[in-house]
């Protein structure tokens, strides 16, 4: 039912972006060029592109990234974990009516009760931070996936360590 929904979006998505008419392009010299597109992307002061609704879930993962990545085994933020948290809380701060639940993730190594736990402690982590930050606790809820939905299938490191994830998803 999902794939056929997305199937059925992604149609309606392509027949309508082949309808859209190219823009007149201004150049140097003060004459027309068509055939070009005239994209700005409007800003809010804030540095952010403005491409995207202002406290959504696509803005919150194209401009400050929605997850971070843990080592084997571990729980522990790492410095680019904490500089992108820093980022989140920033943005959380921006945009006060905006909650997250936090998934914790593992890789597919160990028993499916060990990975709960271990994908638990993971998300409690970006919650504390995040709350650490300035977020308000009530703000930022938590879940545990343990190895049960995995980013990237493979097993190999590479594989592994894009699973090893806590992600921050819009409410």
């Amino acid at each position: 039912m999902g794939a056929r929904h997305l199937i059925c979006c992604l149609a309606v998505l392509l027949l309508v972006s082949g309808c859209t008419k190219k823009q007149p392009v201004e150049t140097s010299e003060g004459n027309l060029s068509s055939g070009q597109n005239v994209t700005q992307a409007p800003t809010d002061g804030t540095g952010m592109t403005g491409a995207y609704p202002p406290g959504s879930e696509a803005q919150l993962v194209a401009e400050i990234g929605d997850r971070v990545f843990f080592g084997y085994d571990q729980y522990d933020l790492t410095p680019q974990a904490r500089t992108t948290l820093e980022n989140q809380s920033k943005w959380m701060k921006t945009y006060p009516n905006v909650n997250l639940m936090v998934e914790g993730h593992a890789d597919e190594r160990g028993t499916r009760e060990y990975n709960l736990a271990l994908g638990e402690k993971r998300a409690m982590a970006v919650r504390n931070y995040l709350i650490a930050n300035g977020v308000e606790s009530g703000r930022v809820q938590t879940i545990s996936y343990g190895k049960e939905r995995p980013a990237v299938l493979g097993s190999d490191e590479t594989s592994w360590a894009q699973n090893r994830r806590g992600v921050s998803v819009v409410q």
